[in-house]
C-alpha cells in the first residue's frame, strides 16, 4: 500500500459545490416552510436565515471529514459537533459500489460505498462523498485487493452477461413506482404547508369540470389522467434508473471461468450512474422474483445471494424487471449449470395443497356466513353477493396458483425452492454455503403433517424457507443438501 493512501486524506475540494446543493434539496420542506412563515409574518429574514444555515452545514462537511486506507483497516472520521469514527477491517469488505448523481458527474466526482454484509444505512454506512472519479479504480483495487481480479482500469473489461433493452420498459408500470412518486410528491407538499392550497385548487377545478361536462365524464377523465401520469412517471423512472445497464464478469487472463471466480461489474443509470463490484467467491446463488402482474407478462427480477450483500433492496439487484427468460439465462450462467433449473420441482403433496386452499377460502367462507346471517334480518343487496362471488373466484385462483408454485429440488450442489403467488420467489442456494438447518412446525402444520424447512446461510436474506414440506421428509431433504446433517441425531427422527 502506498504511503499517501495510508495517511489521513481529505475528500475532493470540489465537494464544496456538491454538499450545499444536496443539503438544500434534503431540507427543501423546511426551506419552503420558512418561506411561508416569512410571508405570513412579513419578515423576509426567515427564509434567508434558513438557507444560510443549510448551506453552512453543507460546507462544513469538507472541513470535518477525513478518511484513511491502510494495510488492515479503512477508517472514516466525520461530524462537526458530534464526531463519529467508522473503521472497517479490509478483510470484511465484500463489495464496493459507486453512486454518481448529475452534479457529481458534472464535477467529476462520485460517492464510494463499502459493503461488509451488515445492513448499514444513514450515518452508520461507510461512504466517501465525494471522491474524484479518476481515483475510483485505484481505491476499488485497494479495497478489493483480496478479490480474484482487482480492478485497475477506468472501464471494466470482461464478458458481458446482460445489457439493458428498451423492451424492459413494458414492465415498469407494473411496479407501481409511478403511484409511489405521486404519493411522495403529495406528502412533500403537505409537509411544506402547500398541500391545503393545492387541494383546494384541485377541488375547485374538479367541481367546475363536473358542472361543464358531468360528474361521470369528469371522474373518468380524472382517473384516466391520473393513471396515465402514473404510467409515464414509472416508465421515465425505470429508464433513467436502469438505462444503459451492463453486467460484466471479469476473470484472470488466460483462465476459464470454471477455474477462477473473478468479479462481477454492474453499471446502470442515465442521470444517476451506479456501479457495483462483487467478488464472485462470495456468490451463493440468486433469487428469481416474479410479482403477479410482472409474471403475467412473463417477466421477473433477479437478485444476487452473496455474502456481504443484503438480500433485499438495490444493493442485491442484478437485473430489474425484464423478460423471465433473460433472468433464467443469467442465473444459469452464474451457477454454471443449466440443468439445475430445467427439471421440474418436487411437489409437497396433498396436505400442502389443502393448506393453500384452506387459507385462501377462509375469508370467503366467513363472508358467506356474515351475508347468510344478515339475510335473516334483511336481504342483502344483489351487488353484495356478486362481490362475494368475485372475491371467492379470485381466492380460488390464488389457491390454485400457490399450490402449483410450491415445490423444491436438491441436486448438483444446489437447493432450489419456490413458493408464493402475489410475489413468487425461486431461491437457488448453493448447498456449500448453508451453515445450518431448522425444522419448524406450527400447531396447524403438525395437524396437517407438514413442516417448514429453513436453510441458514451467511449470504443474502440469511434464512431461506422451504414451505410445507412433508414432515417425515424434512430432515432427509436437509441431509441431501448437507451430508453432515445425516450424522445428526435429528436426521433419524
Amino acid at each position: 500500500m502506498s504511503r499517501h493512501v495510508s495517511e489521513w486524506q481529505r475528500l475532493s475540494p470540489r465537494m464544496l459545490a456538491v454538499h450545499p446543493v444536496h443539503e438544500v434539496v434534503r431540507q427543501l420542506p423546511v426551506l419552503v416552510g420558512s418561506l411561508v412563515l416569512g410571508s405570513a409574518t412579513g419578515n423576509g429574514a426567515w427564509p434567508l436565515a434558513a438557507l444560510g444555515v443549510t448551506v453552512g452545514v453543507g460546507l462544513s462537511r469538507w472541513f470535518f471529514t477525513t478518511y484513511r486506507i491502510d494495510d488492515e483497516n479503512v477508517a472514516l472520521r466525520t461530524g462537526m459537533l458530534r464526531r463519529r469514527s467508522i473503521s472497517v477491517p479490509r478483510n470484511r469488505i465484500r463489495s464496493v459500489q459507486t453512486d454518481s448523481r448529475l452534479l457529481h458527474r458534472v464535477l467529476g466526482l462520485t460517492v464510494l460505498k463499502v459493503g461488509t454484509g451488515h445492513e448499514s444505512r444513514g450515518r452508520s454506512a461507510f461512504a466517501l462523498d465525494a471522491v474524484p472519479a479518476a481515483q475510483v479504480p485505484r481505491l476499488r483495487a485497494a479495497l478489493l485487493a483480496e478479490s480474484a481480479v482487482p480492478e485497475t482500469t477506468d472501464r471494466p473489461t470482461g464478458r458481458v452477461l446482460a445489457a439493458w433493452h428498451p423492451s424492459w420498459l413494458w414492465y415498469a408500470p407494473l411496479s407501481f413506482s409511478g403511484l409511489l412518486m405521486i404519493g411522495a410528491a403529495v406528502g412533500v407538499a403537505y409537509q411544506s404547508g402547500l398541500g391545503v392550497t393545492i387541494q383546494q385548487r384541485v377541488a375547485q377545478a374538479g367541481t367546475e369540470a363536473a358542472h361543464r361536462t358531468g360528474v361521470v365524464v369528469a371522474v373518468s377523465v380524472g382517473v384516466f389522467g391520473f393513471l396515465a401520469l402514473s404510467v409515464l412517471l414509472a416508465v421515465l423512472w425505470s429508464w433513467l434508473t436502469y438505462g444503459n445497464l451492463v453486467l460484466r464478469r471479469q476473470t484472470e487472463r488466460g483462465l476459464p471461468e470454471r477455474l477462477c471466480h473473478g468479479v462481477l461489474h454492474l453499471r446502470y443509470g442515465l442521470v444517476r450512474v451506479r456501479e457495483f463490484t462483487f467478488d464472485m467467491r462470495r456468490f451463493r446463488g440468486a433469487t428469481l422474483r416474479e410479482p403477479l402482474l410482472v409474471r403475467a407478462l412473463r417477466g421477473a427480477r433477479l437478485d444476487a445471494v452473496m455474502t456481504g450483500v443484503h438480500g433485499e433492496g438495490e444493493s442485491s439487484v442484478l437485473l430489474p424487471p425484464c423478460p423471465a427468460r433473460t433472468c433464467r439465462t443469467l442465473l444459469a450462467d452464474l451457477i454454471d449449470d443449466m440443468a439445475v433449473l430445467k427439471p421440474p420441482l418436487r411437489s409437497h403433496g396433498a396436505a400442502a395443497t389443502r393448506r393453500r386452499w384452506t387459507r385462501a377460502l377462509a375469508v370467503p367462507a366467513v363472508s358467506a356466513g356474515v351475508l347468510a346471517s344478515a339475510n335473516l334480518v334483511a336481504a342483502p343487496p344483489v351487488w353484495a353477493w356478486a362481490g362475494w362471488a368475485a372475491v371467492t373466484a379470485a381466492c380460488a385462483l390464488l389457491a390454485v396458483d400457490r399450490a402449483r408454485s410450491l415445490g423444491h429440488r436438491v441436486g448438483d450442489g444446489w437447493l432450489v425452492a419456490r413458493a408464493g403467488s402475489l410475489e413468487r420467489r425461486l431461491d437457488c442456494i448453493a448447498c456449500a454455503g448453508i451453515i445450518g438447518w431448522t425444522v419448524r412446525q406450527s400447531l396447524l402444520q403438525r395437524r396437517a403433517g407438514v413442516a417448514t424447512l429453513i436453510a441458514a446461510t451467511a449470504a443474502g436474506r440469511k434464512r431461506y424457507h422451504v414451505i410445507d414440506v412433508p414432515a417425515d421428509l424434512a430432515w432427509s431433504v436437509a441431509a441431501a443438501a448437507s451430508p453432515w446433517v445425516a450424522d445428526s441425531v435429528w436426521a433419524g427422527r
